[in-house]
C-alpha cells in the first residue's frame, strides 16, 4: 500500500466500525437513502471523492491573480497530511483545534484533518479581537492554533500573553509566514512545515496509516464534529457541538428540496467558514453532491469573483445582495438619459410581472411568462451576466432578516431569492422556499424529517436529525435550548396562508412600549433600510411611550449625495452632522412611517457620529447588532430622543 492507499483489507478493522458506528460492511456514504438520513461521516465522504473522483476538479483558489486548481485526490492527501501532523503532536479524538483565518484551502485541509482523526476543528472569525479569540480559545479548551497569516497569528500570542492566558495551547501554525519570520515569533510552526511533520511521522511510524483509517471507521454519525461559537448578541459566544449527522442530514435534506443534490455546485466561498452557513453550503454541500468551491480573493472582491466565477448555486447574507441592488441601481444612474428611461419602463413592466408571480405563489401563466422571457432578453439577461448570476439555478438569501425591496429587485430581473430559516443549531436551514411557496416574506416549508410547532407566544420549536448536540461546557444553557426533545429557537413566527412559515422577530428584541404595545423591530428597520443611503437602524421604545431610532448612514452612498450637492465634509461624522443629511434621513423616515400603525411610527432619530464596529463591541462578528449594549453605549444618544427623564 502507498502512502495514501485507502483503509485496509483487516476483517478486524471491519468488525471494529461495526462496533462503533453502527454501520454495515460495504456502507455507501454517497447512497442518496443514507444522505437523507444524515448515515455517515464528513471524513467518509471526502475519503469516497477521492477514491471515486480523484482527478475532478474540487477546490480553486486566486493566487496572484492566477486560479489555481486542486483536484479531490490532493483535498484528501493534504487532509492526511494535517491528520498525521497531530496524530505526532498527541492531538486526538474529542481535542479540540481552533482555525483563524481567511476562506482557504488551508482551512478545509486542517478541518477534515482534524475531523479524520475524530478531532474537533472551532472556527474563529478573522475580524474577532484578541479578547474574543482567547475567550473562545480558552473555552474550547483548544490544543492547537492554525492561523491564516501574521494578523490572526500576532492576535494568538496577544492572547497566551495576556491575563489568563491561553493555558491548553500548546502549538500555534501559520499559513501565510509573511511578517511572522521578521518579526521572530518564537514557537510559531509554518503551515508548510506542518505537513512536512506529518510526512516525517508516516515514514518513521507506517503503522500511523492504518491506524488514520481506522480512526476514520471508528467515528459515529453522531460524534461531534465541529463547534461553532455563537455570535453572543446578549451575552458570552456559546459552543454549538454539531454533529455528522446534523451536518450531513442538514444539508443533503436542503439540497434535495432545491434541486441541487442531482447537479455539480460551482460555487463561490466567501462567507466566513467558523458560520454555520458557510461551513454547511461550501464544505458540506460539496462533500455531499459533489461540484467545486471557488475561494474568493477577499470580502472587497466578491462581485467581482462572482462575475469571473459565473456559479451555479449562490448564498449571501442580505448585505451581500443590498450591495449587488445598490450597484446595478448606481450603474443605471450614470447611464444615458435614453438608456435609462428605457430601463426604468422596463422594469415598471417587470414588476408588474412580478406582481402576477408573487399572486401564484412563484408560478407565472402563459401570458405573463411570454411577457417575462420579452423582458429578458431586452434587458435581463444583461443585469444578470452584470451580477455574475445568469447561470445560477439557486440563490438563498440567509443568516437575518431583509428588506423587501431587495428581493423584490431579484424576482423582477429572473433571479428570486429563496428564503429560509435556520440556525446554528440546527446546522443551516430546515424551512426553505420551493417552486409553489415562493411568498415574498415567507421561509418556506420545512425540509423532509423536520419536525415543528409553533407555542402560544409564537416562538417555534424545532425537531428532528438536524437538532444540535448542546452547548459545550454550558449544561444549563442546553437544558434552557433543549427540552422535551424540541429546540426552543428563540424565534417568533407566524403561518402563511399557503403553509409558509414567516419570523415575526427574535423573542428578545420585541419592544414592549409603556402603553403595553407589542412591536416587532426589524420590519421597521428592514423598510428604513430600502434606503440606499441608510446602512443600519436600531429601533428604540422598550418600555418607553413611543418609537426611536438610532440610525448609521451609508458613508459612500450618503458621501456620493453630499459632493453631488456640493455639500463639504471630511469624515464620517462630519458628513452626520451636516443639517441636510439630517434633512435627508427625516424625508425618508417620513416616507415609511404610513406604512406602520401609529405606534409603530418613528418619532424621533439620532443619526449616530460613527459607524457601528465589532471591535468597539456594537456588532457580533456576524454584523449583528448587539441589544445587550444599547442602554449603555448608546445613552447619550437615548437621552436625546427620550430626555432625562426616559419618557
Amino acid at each position: 500500500m502507498n502512502q495514501y492507499s485507502q483503509s485496509p483489507e483487516d476483517p478486524g478493522a471491519v468488525l471494529l466500525a461495526q462496533a462503533h458506528t453502527g454501520l454495515p460492511p460495504g456502507f455507501d456514504a454517497f447512497d442518496p437513502a443514507n444522505l437523507a438520513a444524515g448515515t455517515g461521516t464528513l471524513p467518509r465522504l471526502l475519503r469516497e471523492h477521492a477514491r471515486r473522483h480523484g482527478n475532478d476538479l474540487a477546490l480553486r483558489e486566486k493566487d496572484l491573480g492566477i486560479w489555481r486548481r486542486y483536484d479531490w485526490s490532493h483535498f484528501y492527501r493534504q487532509a492526511r497530511r494535517v491528520a498525521y501532523a497531530l496524530m505526532s503532536l498527541g492531538v486526538g479524538r474529542g481535542d479540540r483545534i481552533i482555525i483563524a483565518s481567511e476562506n482557504t484551502p488551508e482551512w478545509y485541509y486542517s478541518d477534515l484533518g482534524a475531523e479524520l482523526i475524530g478531532a474537533v476543528p472551532v472556527g474563529i472569525y478573522p475580524t474577532n479581537p484578541w479578547p474574543e479569540l482567547q475567550y473562545i480559545t480558552r473555552h474550547s479548551m483548544a490544543r492547537l492554533a492554525v492561523c491564516g497569516d501574521q494578523e490572526q497569528t500576532d492576535k494568538v500570542l496577544d492572547a497566551r500573553s495576556k491575563e489568563g492566558g491561553l493555558p491548553d495551547l500548546q502549538h500555534v501554525v501559520c499559513v501565510d509566514m509573511k511578517g511572522v519570520r521578521q518579526s521572530g515569533a518564537e514557537g510559531v510552526t509554518s503551515f508548510e512545515a506542518l505537513l512536512e511533520l506529518g510526512d516525517a511521522y508516516l515514514a518513521r511510524c507506517p503503522e500511523a496509516e492504518g491506524r488514520l483509517d481506522a480512526l476514520i471507521e471508528e467515528t459515529s454519525p453522531d460524534d461531534v464534529a465541529l463547534m461553532v461559537y455563537t455570535s453572543g448578541t446578549t451575552g458570552p459566544p456559546k459552543g454549538a457541538m454539531l454533529t455528522h449527522r446534523n451536518l450531513i442530514y442538514s444539508t443533503y435534506n436542503y439540497a434535495r428540496t432545491v434541486g441541487a443534490d442531482t447537479r455539480r455546485i460551482e460555487a463561490v466561498g466567501y462567507l466566513p467558514l467558523c458560520h454555520a452557513a458557510e461551513r454547511c453550503y461550501s464544505m458540506t454541500m460539496l462533500l455531499c453532491v459533489g461540484g467545486t468551491v471557488n475561494f474568493a480573493e477577499s470580502i472587497d472582491t466578491v462581485n467581482e469573483n462572482v462575475r469571473e466565477i459565473a456559479p451555479t448555486f449562490m448564498i449571501g447574507v442580505p448585505r451581500i445582495w443590498e450591495k449587488m441592488k445598490e450597484s446595478f441601481e448606481f450603474r443605471l444612474k450614470e447611464t444615458g438619459a435614453v438608456r435609462r428611461q428605457v430601463a426604468t419602463w422596463l422594469l415598471r413592466q417587470g414588476r408588474r410581472v412580478d406582481d402576477i408571480r408573487q399572486a401564484h405563489d412563484g408560478r407565472l401563466p402563459l401570458a405573463a411568462r411570454i411577457q417575462a422571457k420579452l423582458l429578458h432578453w431586452a434587458l435581463f439577461r444583461n443585469v444578470q451576466k452584470h451580477l455574475g448570476l445568469d447561470r445560477t439555478y439557486h440563490r438563498l438569501c440567509a443568516g437575518a432578516s431583509v428588506s423587501p425591496e431587495t428581493l423584490r429587485f431579484f424576482s423582477i430581473i429572473g433571479l428570486p431569492l429563496s428564503q429560509g430559516y435556520g440556525m446554528t443549531e440546527v446546522a443551516g436551514c430546515v424551512f426553505v422556499q420551493r417552486p409553489g411557496h415562493f411568498r415574498l416574506g415567507g421561509c418556506g416549508l420545512p425540509v423532509e424529517g423536520t419536525s415543528f410547532r409553533i407555542a402560544g407566544d409564537g416562538e417555534i420549536l424545532l425537531g428532528g436529525p438536524a437538532v444540535f448536540k448542546g452547548y459545550f461546557r454550558d449544561p444549563e444553557a442546553t437544558r434552557k435550548t433543549l427540552q422535551d426533545g424540541m429546540l426552543l429557537s428563540g424565534d417568533i413566527v407566524s403561518r402563511l396562508d399557503n403553509g409558509e412559515i414567516s419570523v415575526v422577530d427574535r423573542k428578545k428584541a420585541i419592544i414592549i412600549t409603556s402603553g403595553g404595545k407589542n412591536i416587532a423591530p426589524s420590519e421597521i428597520e428592514n423598510a428604513l433600510k430600502d434606503s440606499p443611503y441608510i446602512k443600519e437602524v436600531i429601533v428604540t421604545g422598550d418600555g418607553r411611550k413611543f418609537l426611536g431610532a438610532l440610525i448609521q448612514i451609508d458613508f459612500d452612498n450618503v458621501g456620493r449625495w453630499a459632493g453631488e450637492k456640493g455639500l463639504p465634509y471630511t469624515t464620517y461624522k462630519s458628513l452626520a452632522q451636516l443639517p441636510q443629511v439630517h434633512e435627508l434621513v427625516q424625508r425618508i423616515v417620513d416616507d415609511v412611517n404610513p406604512r406602520f400603525a401609529r405606534v409603530e411610527n418613528i418619532r424621533k432619530f439620532v443619526i449616530l457620529e460613527k459607524e457601528l464596529d465589532h471591535d468597539d463591541g456594537e456588532l457580533t462578528a456576524t454584523q449583528k447588532v448587539r441589544r445587550s449594549i444599547i442602554d449603555t453605549k448608546f445613552a447619550r444618544e437615548l437621552e436625546i430622543i427620550y430626555g432625562k427623564a426616559g419618557a
